[in-house]
């Protein structure tokens, strides 16, 4: 996706720039922090991307599931930096090195709260990709860990520390939009199908069992492997988890909100007969009460052709040809105007009923800086995207997909954290883990 592509550009282009408070490492010497990352055949090779530019850096371990991704990796780091890592397939040896000072986790949606409190529990710093939980307990769980354990928590939703985005919640919050009481994200992606494919042996040097880990115990498949896992329950949450997850915080960052009283959601999967049991086109329906007024949140996925909204996505070529269909973002309505935010990099603004130019900006940045910085300074408020923050946007796409799987509207109560008089959505709160 060309907007993740440049925000990490633009990110790893900040880092020499950048100082460091240089404060707080007990671990390491010459003040250098010892990263180890987990997961690293997708979104993981962006951690090792950011990391590698940084100075006083090191990426000392590498642990992942799949030996020939060990291999694949440790190989490029070496050749960077001159140093080999220490390779894992299992992160509970990993976390045994005391020497270790922050992990970076990118494996699949059903590992992400295990390993982060397992981290925190062995005296390491974490940063976790998006969604940090595979359900509501979980998050509530890791927040709870990084208060008891006081460890620096990260949380990876990337436009938290974009200079253009931040300026544009600083800009409604001040009112450039007049009274916001509307907010839309928007994960319009094109999806193929991803067909039906027959279980099999397990590939020579994948640690299946490890993989599932607290996940149900069921043969191999391709199909709930390597991204496809995206597509199932039993290990992530559907688009509106995956890509869809970035959107829903900016939302609710936008409106200044934390947990809803209301949530509905509806969708199906369309189009195609494969093995995909998430929904591929989804539409969520969130109300809040802030300081006593209602404040919306609608949220959709679609999966194949769509039109763009507020001139976001669907860039065109030199000859008037669309070159990139997704439409990623979100849409801010107030009294006065509407801003619309293209990916992770860029806002603008329409005032007035003839919805004049205003403020805009695009502007990258880097949540692993900002991730470093706090390591650094020790400081729990630094962090852009600190973790209590991801548990707040990722249970609101969690309560969607419990909406989207009873097929009811929700009643919540953010006080108990609990949905109320319906049993089997509250249930639905927490997952059942493998012996």
């Amino acid at each position: 996706m060309k907007n993740r592509r440049e925000f990490i550009q633009t990110g790893a282009a900040a880092v020499g720039t950048m100082g460091f408070n240089l404060k707080g490492l007990a671990n390491s010497p010459n003040d250098t922090i010892r990263v180890a990352c987990v997961g690293v055949r997708g979104q993981g090779n962006a951690h090792i991307r950011a990391y590698s530019q940084m100075k006083n850096v090191e990426i000392a371990a590498i642990c992942d599931i799949d030996e020939s991704v060990i291999r694949q990796r440790c190989e490029q780091i070496e050749k960077a930096s001159g140093k080999k890592p220490a390779e894992f397939t299992d992160i509970r040896k990993l976390l045994e090195d005391k020497s270790i000072d922050a992990i970076s986790i990118a494996t699949p949606n059903h590992w992400h709260s295990l390993m982060g409190i397992w981290a925190m529990q062995a005296g390491k710093d974490v940063y976790i990709e998006k969604p940090c939980s595979h359900s509501y307990w979980e998050g509530r769980k890791l927040v709870e860990a990084a208060r008891k354990y006081n460890k620096i928590v990260q949380h990876g939703t990337n436009s938290r520390s974009s200079v253009a985005l931040r300026e544009a919640m600083q800009k409604l919050q001040e009112g450039v939009i007049g009274d916001v009481y509307m907010a839309r994200g928007l994960c319009f992606k094109w999806r193929d199908t991803i067909g039906r494919k027959a279980d099999e042996a397990v590939p020579q040097g994948v640690h299946y069992d490890l993989w599932l880990g607290p996940a149900p115990k069921r043969p191999f498949n391709p199909n709930r492997f390597h991204y496809n896992w995206h597509w199932n329950w039993d290990y992530g949450n559907g688009d509106i988890g995956n890509q869809g997850i970035h959107e829903m915080d900016i939302a609710r960052w936008g409106l200044g909100v934390t947990l809803p009283t209301k949530v509905y959601s509806a969708g199906g999967h369309f189009m195609f007969d494969d093995d995909q049991n998430t929904p591929n086109t989804q539409i969520a329906t969130l109300d809040f009460n802030k300081n006593g007024k209602k404040v919306i949140l609608v949220f959709e996925v679609r999966h194949w052709m769509s039109n763009n909204e507020g001139g976001i996505g669907q860039d065109k070529d030199a000859n008037g040809l669309v070159r990139d269909s997704n439409c990623i973002g979100n849409i801010f309505y107030g009294s006065e105007g509407y801003m619309a935010i293209d990916g992770y990099t860029e806002y603008k603004t329409f005032l007035g009923r003839k919805q004049e130019p205003g403020p805009s900006r695009k502007a990258g940045g880097s949540t692993w800086v900002n991730f470093i910085e706090a390591v650094r300074s020790r400081k729990r408020e630094d962090l852009h995207a600190e973790i209590e923050e991801g548990h707040n946007s990722s249970a609101l796409m969690h309560l969607a997909n419990i909406s989207y799987r009873t097929g009811r509207s929700l009643d919540f109560d953010a006080k108990t954290e609990q949905i109320l008089n319906d049993k089997e959505a509250n249930a639905m709160l927490r997952r059942k883990y493998r012996d």
